[in-house]
């Protein structure tokens, strides 16, 4: 017989004061309550935490010290605790390999398609991944850009190697790596850099390597001379380490690799076509105009990986992604963005019987966006899955088969359940959520006469063109619209790009 229930008993994790609850499996659940009110303390601290622990006590030692620790919680027992996934707001990290299109695999089952149907025939799958040596640019390695130095910003000409000319970690007065310059024997450390002629700058910023011939004190006995420029893209730009980012981005600049054009992959990959396009075409357009690409292709063979790709998109949209790109990093990503491709990647999972936990998924999101979110919720319902929802959106709220709410009040006033049920009967609770969700506000209908106007004045960025507006001195104004139609660009690159310096005179201090 199956367990119907998670059972939690006596939890005083935090501000728990001692909660007990049954929480329904196959179902969707929504915790509710005031900020404080003991929400994270019992889903995530408690229920989340647990479960992963227990968990990684599966794995050998060894792996275990690999794996994120968790505190056992505060609880006297927890029954029927199924495997759980756990999909926080935190951004997507991922280094510059990872985009939309491997994290979701779509880009993967894409390189099969290509082998299968594209002309002319190059091999198989991974031949066609920018991560794969086969398939990569040989001189970008796959990565689309190159960080080129910006010697204006690495180099200060008016000050000597002595005084501190080159803007760099360990480069700088009291750096070992100084030394390779300072000591190699072939240039006037004293000397500002602007009084220096052509041969002798061209060495220090490209000279090959080589053994100087007359050596300073410092001059380590197994070291070779190598110019600046040569040795800090060996040693900080061609390697992964994130020890010098920062550093690295203040003299660097990022641009297209031209010869792959950004592609990512060599020649031969962007020669194999499928209805005109080659896989970096199909990874350059939006998702949504992808999925029309892909609609137009009928193969018998290659039906069930069409399908695989139709359905793996199909969620991307569902969450309001479709203006994604496969071969948009991730790191790029807002926290919102981040959080719907987790969202997404949950319903391509074939797992059932899985407990999957979610921070505040409406966070960001624009109504229309909200639609999709909630078909995901009640897709991985219906699959057999448990899920937990901590939220305030009356939306998802409403979605629930079963409502928990915290309270009453805020930390050491919450800790505790005030209310179980459904939607209906929490907005009769008389609870501090009931009573807000009952209460539908007041809308301002009145206007105030404004005195003047900021004006937005063609602002082309991203996917705003030739884009105008005006906002009203001293007013609240809203900037809606669905996730990805501009809003942030407009402000960013219009708004705040072009009234700065308005904003400081008026003694405004723009908030970022």
């Amino acid at each position: 017989m199956r367990t119907e229930s998670i059972l939690i008993d006596r939890a005083s994790t935090h501000n728990l004061q001692q909660v007990s609850l049954s929480i329904p499996k196959r179902a969707i659940t929504v915790v509710t309550g005031m900020s404080g009110s003991g929400k994270s303390s019992l889903v995530f601290s408690t229920l989340a935490a647990e479960s992963q622990r227990m968990m990684n006590r599966s794995y050998s030692s060894y792996i275990q010290q690999l794996l994120p620790k968790y505190e056992p919680a505060e609880v006297a027992r927890i029954d029927n605790l199924p495997f759980s996934i756990v999909v926080t707001q935190k951004r997507l990290s991922g280094n510059a390999r990872s985009t939309v299109g491997t994290y979701t695999d779509i880009y993967t089952v894409l390189c099969l398609l290509f082998s299968r149907m594209a002309q002319p025939f190059i091999g198989y799958s991974m031949t066609y991944s920018f991560n794969n040596p086969a398939g990569m640019c040989p001189i970008c390695q796959g990565l689309g850009t190159v960080r080129t130095l910006v010697l204006d910003r690495l180099l200060n000409m008016d000050l000597s190697l002595n005084q501190g000319a080159i803007y760099f970690p360990t480069f700088q007065p009291g750096g070992w790596r100084l030394t390779r310059y300072t000591d190699s024997g072939y240039f006037d450390n004293d000397l500002p850099l602007q009084e220096w002629d052509r041969d002798a700058l061209d060495f220090l910023l490209y000279g090959k390597r080589q053994k100087p011939a007359h050596l300073g004190p410092n001059w380590h006995k197994t070291a070779m001379y190598e110019g600046l420029v040569p040795r800090i893209t060996k040693t900080f730009i061609n390697q992964s380490n994130d020890k010098y980012q920062h550093e690295l981005e203040e003299v660097t600049r990022i641009t297209q690799y031209p010869d792959c054009q950004g592609a990512r992959v060599n020649a031969k990959v962007r020669s194999a076509r499928i209805r005109g396009l080659n896989i970096a075409d199909c990874s350059a357009m939006s998702v949504a105009d992808l999925q029309e690409w892909l609609g137009k292709i009928h193969d018998d063979q290659a039906e069930t990986i069409l399908q695989d790709l139709m359905r793996k998109i199909a969620n991307l949209i569902t969450v309001g992604l479709g203006y994604l790109s496969l071969e948009r990093g991730t790191s790029t990503l807002s926290g919102g963005e981040g959080q719907r491709l987790k969202i997404a990647n949950c319903l391509n999972s074939p797992l059932n019987d899985v407990l999957y936990i979610f921070d505040e998924p409406s966070v960001g999101m624009h109504p229309h966006d909200l639609t999709g979110i909630k078909k995901i919720f009640e897709g991985l319902r219906d699959r057999g899955n448990t899920v937990v929802i901590v939220d305030h959106d009356p939306e998802l709220i409403a979605i629930a088969d079963h409502i928990v709410d915290m309270g009453p009040g805020a930390g050491s006033e919450g800790g505790r359940i005030v209310f179980e049920g459904n939607y209906q009967s929490l907005l009769r609770s008389g609870t501090a959520t009931g009573r807000a969700l009952a209460d539908p506000g007041v809308v301002n209908e009145s206007s105030v006469p404004s005195h003047g106007f900021y004006t937005i004045d063609k602002v082309t960025a991203h996917n705003v063109r030739e884009a105008h507006a005006k906002i009203p001195w001293q007013m609240l104004t809203v900037v809606t619209g669905v996730a990805g139609s501009g809003k942030s660009t407009l402000i960013k690159e219009g708004f705040m790009a072009q009234h700065a310096e308005t904003d400081c005179q008026r003694g405004y201090a723009p908030i970022s």
